[in-house]
């Protein structure tokens, strides 16, 4: 009889191949020695994903379609192939701590009515992303939603650092047990993008089993692979609230569902003109009348800073290198302060050969800052990757 792998990791790719690539390396580490397959579901990206990874990465299995099938149905071919006992979904604009596969696993072992796990997710600034944990979308969570009190939509009530039944698990990082899903079934291709994790996660429950939040840690770029700054996203997002809201609570009197599709139908708008007046202002070059130039602080050994230099200065960018790794510099940043104009956004790139991605992680979030962001660098690829792009 053929052995199960331990683990199956599926990550949906769309036009962000270095952010993949980095994804992909952070994944290797954090599941070498298991017993492991890794599936790419490349949605027709036209940046040459599948060409550029597939021999970096021969232990992948590379799926490329012909035709942007959507995240939903991407996962489902993906995960019909997969053979693990556990199945981790996972996005490409990611990267996760050496130890986070192997903790949630150990978790779910030591508890099985775990049917999901998810984990704290951080932004680039360090801050706490509010979606590392949701409450259901019931009729009167999403009205108070609406008018702008999230408390219970995000679960706030719960403390950031302790383990918690919750009730959605989100999509950029959800492991799933192959049993859970044997039962409660795939996730649901009426979605294109947005809302099947909420839709999955209210099936697990449905199922009899819990969805779990662990104080892991992982950064998630918000949104690279998906680019929220568009129409498209503000239609996609708001009718997959519309989507969940039909299949769910369409049997209830249209006096209780047409002031909440009314209410999601004003979102929509308020969001649509709320982008266009952004466009308005970049055109009229009133958003860069207020914006200053960014800086850099490279922080890693003699090669990493040099190499990073170099790239400053090929590139125009205003940059600072301090030689250090995770032994004589624990701190990072944090102990480089007075290197910092408070005035002015830092881009901090760490050298993933000098820090592991756990202690960057400790690091960035230990005391967030918005006028700091994370950027890392590793000399296998020679790229500098920030939230905003990608130099080398």
């Amino acid at each position: 009889m053929e052995k199960r792998p331990k683990i199956s990791v599926v990550i949906v790719n769309y036009n962000v191949k270095y952010f993949l690539e980095q994804c992909l390396f952070t994944v290797m580490k954090a599941t070498n020695g298991m017993d492991r397959e890794i599936f790419v579901f490349d949605n027709n990206s036209s940046d040459g994903s599948v060409e550029y990874l597939k021999m970096r990465y021969p232990i992948v299995t590379f799926i490329s379609s012909m035709h942007n099938l959507g995240f939903a149905k991407g996962n489902n071919v993906a995960i019909r192939q997969s053979k693990g006992e556990y199945v981790l979904l996972l996005n490409p604009d990611t990267f996760i701590g050496e130890n986070v596969i192997a903790d949630t696993i150990a978790f779910m072992d030591e508890h099985p009515d775990a049917g999901a796990c998810g984990v704290m997710m951080h932004a680039a600034d360090g801050s706490f992303a509010p979606e590392s944990r949701r409450g259901l979308p019931t009729i009167m969570t999403s009205f108070l939603k609406m008018i702008g009190k999230t408390q219970r939509y995000y679960m706030s009530y719960l403390p950031k650092d302790e383990v918690a039944k919750i009730d959605v698990v989100s999509g950029a990082y959800c492991m799933l047990r192959r049993e859970t899903l044997d039962k409660v079934g795939l996730l649901d291709t009426e979605y294109f993008m947005y809302g099947e994790d909420i839709d999955l996660s209210y099936r697990v429950t449905k199922g009899g089993y819990n969805n779990y939040y662990l104080p892991l840690k992982i950064l998630h770029y918000k949104g690279e692979s998906t680019k929220k700054t568009s129409f498209r996203y503000v239609h996609v997002f708001y009718k997959a609230m519309l989507i969940f809201f039909r299949k769910y609570y369409g049997h209830l009197s249209f006096i209780v569902t047409i002031p909440i599709k009314l209410a999601i139908f004003f979102k929509a708008i308020v969001a649509y003109i709320y982008l266009q007046c952004g466009r308005l202002k970049k055109q009229l070059g009133l958003l860069d009348m207020v914006r200053e130039d960014s800086e850099y602080l490279f922080i890693g050994s003699d090669d990493m800073t040099e190499e990073c230099m170099k790239i400053a200065r090929k590139r125009g960018l205003a940059a600072k290198a301090v030689v250090g790794n995770d032994c004589t510099m624990p701190d990072g940043h944090h102990a480089l302060m007075d290197l910092i104009d408070s005035k002015v956004e830092t881009f901090v790139v760490y050298d993933t050969g000098s820090y592991s991605y756990r202690h960057i992680l400790d690091i960035i979030s230990k005391s967030p800052n918005e006028k700091i962001r994370l950027g890392t660098f590793s000399l296998k690829t020679g790229m500098i990757i920030t939230e905003k792009c990608i130099i080398s």
